[in-house]
């Protein structure tokens, strides 16, 4: 059975795509099947894989308005060795049609379920705001892993999003719960990024994930040769974190 995991923020800009791209990439290098669901109708997890948004015959939308399966609509990154249910601009037109449809929460959680057997990991990037969309993703997920910079106003964002998974585990996903969160674009030369740090290991304890991952630009430039940055540069330092990351997440999971 497939572990199914969210990575979601409602604060844009924390760094979810490449989290989502680039953990991906990890646990395939360390053997791992691993579908990547792109939620968000910008795209971006579906590019950073080196798939052409604009060429695509079937994409996510076809799947959550019952047009296609997950095993039609899906791709092979090449450039890392992960399956891939991509998304465009059709996306955003789900949004609507969903609300009419018969259990429109639950759609992605029923088209995963037909491929459950084939993979050890599905990872949903979710689009930064709580839309119907983010609702269908943590509907079918058993978690989710929450990227974070340190800084002040993460924090605030952060309540919100907790409230919100709470609500969703106490009316529609029982199963659904924090697996942890990762502290992401990290500058340890920065004292706010170290107390920030600090306060969130006091806080949520053992939900921190002990792997950071620091501030790179071989991480940020990798999307625009359409890899991942564990692909394009293996040996920098934010390619090896996700790798210890991926590792970590294989680690927390054998202790579930």
């Amino acid at each position: 059975m497939a572990r199914i995991f969210c990575v979601a923020n409602q604060k844009g800009g924390v760094g979810k795509t490449t989290t989502a791209v680039n953990l991906a990439a990890g646990l395939a290098k360390l053997g791992q099947r691993v579908l990547l669901v792109d939620l968000d109708p910008q795209g971006n997890a579906t590019m950073g894989a080196g798939i052409n948004k604009a060429e695509l015959d079937g994409s996510i939308y076809e799947v959550l308005v019952g047009l296609a399966t997950v095993s039609a609509c899906r791709k092979l990154s090449e450039t890392g060795r992960f399956d891939v249910l991509p998304a465009n601009r059709e996306l955003a037109g789900a949004e609507v049609e969903l609300v009419e449809l018969d259990n429109r929460e639950k759609r992605l959680k029923t088209a995963l379920a037909e491929v459950d057997a084939e993979y050890d990991f599905m990872l949903i990037d979710c689009p930064p705001a709580l839309s119907m969309l983010t609702l269908n993703g943590l509907c079918a997920a058993h978690g989710v892993i929450i990227p974070m910079q340190c800084e002040y106003y993460a924090l605030e964002g952060l309540s919100d999003l907790v409230n919100t998974i709470k609500k969703v585990h106490a009316k529609l996903n029982p199963d659904l719960r924090i697996i942890g969160l990762l502290r992401v674009m990290f500058d340890p030369r920065m004292t706010l990024s170290q107390q920030v740090s600090a306060q969130l290991e006091q806080h949520f304890g053992d939900k921190v994930f002990k792997t950071i991952i620091p501030r790179n630009v071989r991480l940020a430039e990798a999307p625009s040769y359409g890899m991942p940055g564990v692909s394009f540069d293996p040996s920098s330092k934010g390619a090896q974190a996700y790798v210890a990351f991926g590792a970590e997440m294989v680690e927390r999971i054998r202790s579930w």
